[in-house]
């Protein structure tokens, strides 16, 4: 066996060892979790029977029963009761670019970096993020085409508005970068 095949298999078995290390800290948690990059859900086992006048949830910009290991929209954030025995809490992130290794800051830490998000779609990106995607794919299909990318053809057309502008001018040798 080659030194690289040994140091993938090593590699392996750390990652199986990791992964089920976290597994267990995860279940022996009183919650379970979930995350998307906008959000965090909880579900928080009660006993059955209960009704949400029987409940107090708080919830605080970087507290919950404890506090929360980032910061979240308060006033997006909400709390259902669902069949009288568990507690959904669903926390909007305040940073929506970043995943949280835990929930409440003294709990065990998951890794984040082997985390795979679903593919998610433009619509539910906000309009700034969505136009940056779409001229980031319009230029790599325009690459690959062998065409101008969008900033080549605004320069493009400035040019042409610049010539349109002053006909006097010879522009037959000008070389634009």
């Amino acid at each position: 066996m080659s030194d690289d095949e040994h140091d993938s298999k090593e590699q392996e078995a750390r990652d199986r060892a990791d992964k089920e290390r976290e597994a267990q800290e995860q279940a022996a948690l009183p919650y379970r979790w979930t995350q998307e990059l906008g959000d965090v859900d909880i579900t928080v086992p009660v006993p059955k029977g209960t009704r949400g006048r029987d409940l107090v949830v708080v919830i605080q910009k970087k507290k919950l029963s404890a506090d929360l290991c980032k910061e979240i929209k308060v006033e997006d954030s909400t709390w259902t009761l669902e069949d009288q025995q568990s507690v959904l809490i669903h926390l909007e992130k305040l940073n929506k670019q970043e995943w949280w290794e835990n929930v409440l800051s003294h709990h065990p830490k998951i890794d984040t970096r082997k985390i795979q998000p679903e593919n998610s779609k433009l619509s539910d990106l906000d309009a700034e993020t969505r136009g940056l995607v779409e001229k980031m794919m319009f230029d790599n299909q325009q690459r690959q085409l062998g065409k101008p990318t969008s900033d080549e053809l605004k320069k493009m057309e400035t040019l042409k508005k610049f010539q349109a502008a002053h006909p006097e001018l010879d522009f037959s040798k000008a070389k634009i970068s």
